[in-house]
C-alpha cells in the first residue's frame, strides 16, 4: 500500500476490504502528532499507569517496552504503546518544562522558552515589554556552536545570562557573545556542570536577529549543555 509522503499514512486503495481499519489508523497517528504536546522528555521507561492518549519522547537507552524506541513520540492508544518516528523541523510542548523542544539532526535538541511582562501600556497600544528567550542549548562538535534563539530585531538588550547544565568538554573553557565579539556576555568561563555566569551590558540595541555564540578556548567542544538566556526589552507601536 501507498503511504503519505510525511506522516506515513496508509492511503486507502480501489476496493479495499476493512477501509474503516486503515481509516482509524490514520486517525490515530493524526491524534498523536497534530498539535504535538507530550507529558515528558526524561523517561527511559514507559511509566506505570498511563491514561489514554498520553504522549512522551523517549529518551536515551529505552527498556522494556520502549526498548529500541529512542528519540521517537510514544502514545498509549488503545491499551499499548505506539510509536512514531519525528522528521527535522518538528516541535513539540513539553508539559512538565512548560517548553517547546524541536527536533532537528535525529534528536529532540533545542528547548525555547519565552517569558515576558508589560513594564507599560499606552491607552492606545503603545508598549514596553521586558522579555527572556531561554534555551538548553546542546554544543555543536565545532570550535564555535550558535544558538537556536536569537536576539530579536529592533530589541534591547541588557545581558546573557549562563549555566552549565552538563559539563562541557573538549574546552578548557569558553566564551559567550555573538559573532565578532565572542566574549560581549563573559569570557574564560568555567566549563563543569553547575558553573554559570551573568553576562551583565550596559543596554545595547540590535538591529538584526542575532543568535548567541559559544566558543571554546584551547580546543573545539566535544560535549556539554549550556542554559541560556536572554535578558530584553522591546517596544511596540500604538495599534
Amino acid at each position: 500500500m501507498a503511504n503519505t509522503a510525511h506522516l506515513a499514512l496508509t492511503y486507502l486503495e480501489a476496493a479495499q476490504s476493512q477501509k474503516h481499519v486503515t481509516v482509524n489508523e490514520a486517525l490515530s497517528a493524526l491524534d498523536t502528532i497534530v498539535q504535538l504536546s507530550v507529558l515528558d522528555r526524561d523517561l527511559a521507561a514507559p511509566p506505570g499507569s498511563p491514561v489514554e492518549g498520553d504522549r512522551y519522547l523517549v529518551a536515551a537507552s529505552p527498556t522494556g517496552a520502549w526498548a529500541g524506541q529512542a528519540g521517537k513520540i510514544a502514545a498509549w492508544q488503545g491499551g499499548a504503546w505506539t510509536f512514531r518516528t519525528p522528521r527535522n523541523g518538528w516541535k513539540a510542548w513539553v508539559a512538565d518544562e512548560a517548553a517547546f523542544v524541536f527536533y532537528d539532526a535525529g534528536a529532540w535538541t533545542h528547548t525555547f522558552k519565552a517569558r515576558e511582562s508589560d513594564v507599560a501600556k499606552a491607552p492606545l497600544g503603545a508598549r514596553t515589554s521586558f522579555r527572556i528567550l531561554e534555551e538548553s542549548h546542546t554544543l555543536a562538535l565545532a570550535a564555535a556552536s550558535d544558538t537556536a534563539i536569537q536576539i530579536p530585531d529592533r530589541a534591547i538588550v541588557f545581558g546573557v545570562t549562563v549555566r552549565v547544565q552538563t559539563a562541557i568538554t573538549g574546552a578548557t573553557s569558553y566564551n559567550c557573545g555573538i559573532a565578532g565579539e565572542v566574549n560581549k556576555y563573559g569570557g574564560s568561563l568555567g566549563v563543569a556542570a553547575g558553573s554559570s555566569n551573568l553576562g551583565v551590558t550596559g543596554p545595547t540595541a540590535f538591529y538584526a536577529n542575532t543568535p548567541i555564540r559559544f566558543t571554546a578556548a584551547d580546543g573545539n567542544f566535544t560535549g556539554g549543555v549550556i542554559r541560556v538566556a536572554i535578558h530584553y526589552l522591546t517596544l511596540e507601536a500604538s495599534l
